[in-house]
């Protein structure tokens, strides 16, 4: 296996490039590591950050010691919005770092949350608040420009939507401030849209995730097959080590054909 650094397809290299090199099959398993946020004000308040960037920071790049070198805010008041493992990971991270209050807020009810049972019964275990048929409609700061409450839009839930779960709908001129200090959003991954920007009809979902053959993994462009993050969303290394040995196989077929 050769490994080719600074090489960043679709900016120093193209897929014509490689197919001009020899290469009959092309394996995309680029992700999702960009973090979503939801476009609300108040998100470029101090102490607002992804779930990504706060879990790096503590885990990879030792932010919680007091001597680092880029120390994390450890706050008191620590809101984390979703309701994913990641979510789960994040809150409990915030308790284990000194938090007072550690909350999850979530704009389903508890039954309709992704995380896994487990991860939620650790949670409830550790002392962790669920405000579940909540979803922040805005972040307010002080003169500093860090974020000191969010507001809340109290909700209720409607009919299933196209992933089966029961649609959040606000309940109208209900809503609820809680002071924070430090807001960790989670509400999802979306993958980095260099490459399938890059290649002339690569079909993608409005999420921006590769369409593939669910059985080869292969894409509209024959030669490209893709598998994990970049085609499930924001989903687990087993799927995406099952994706890679899919697509191992057809390529193979396919290029012996």
């Amino acid at each position: 296996v050769h490994f080719v650094t600074n090489c960043v397809v679709g900016k120093t290299i193209s897929i014509k490039d490689l197919e001009d090199e020899g290469f009959k099959g092309i394996f995309v398993a680029s992700g999702a590591g960009l973090p979503r946020f939801m476009n609300i004000k108040g998100e470029n308040l101090v102490g607002v950050m992804s779930s990504n960037e706060y879990l790096t920071r503590v885990n990879l790049m030792d932010a919680a010691s007091e001597d680092s070198d880029t120390p994390v805010f450890k706050g008191k008041k620590v809101a984390i919005i979703g309701g994913g493992n990641t979510a789960m990971d994040s809150v409990r991270t915030a308790k284990r770092l000194g938090a007072e209050r550690a909350m999850i807020v979530y704009r389903r009810s508890e039954s309709e949350m992704p995380a896994r049972l487990e991860e939620v019964k650790h949670a409830k275990e550790e002392g962790i608040e669920f405000w579940t048929l909540h979803n922040p409609i805005e972040y307010i700061g002080n003169e500093q420009g860090r974020v000191t409450h969010m507001l809340l839009q109290v909700m209720t839930l409607g009919e299933p939507d196209e992933s089966g779960r029961r649609s959040p709908v606000e309940i109208p001129g209900k809503t609820e401030l809680v002071e924070v200090d430090e807001v960790v959003v989670s509400v999802g991954v979306s993958p980095n849209p260099l490459i399938p920007q890059s290649v002339q009809g690569l079909e993608v979902t409005k999420w921006g995730t590769v369409v593939v053959n669910n059985d080869t993994m292969q894409s509209a462009v024959p030669i490209i097959f893709a598998g994990g993050d970049i085609v499930r969303g924001g989903a687990t290394v087993i799927l995406a080590m099952g994706d890679g040995r899919r697509a191992a196989k057809a390529m193979d077929e396919w290029i012996k054909k």
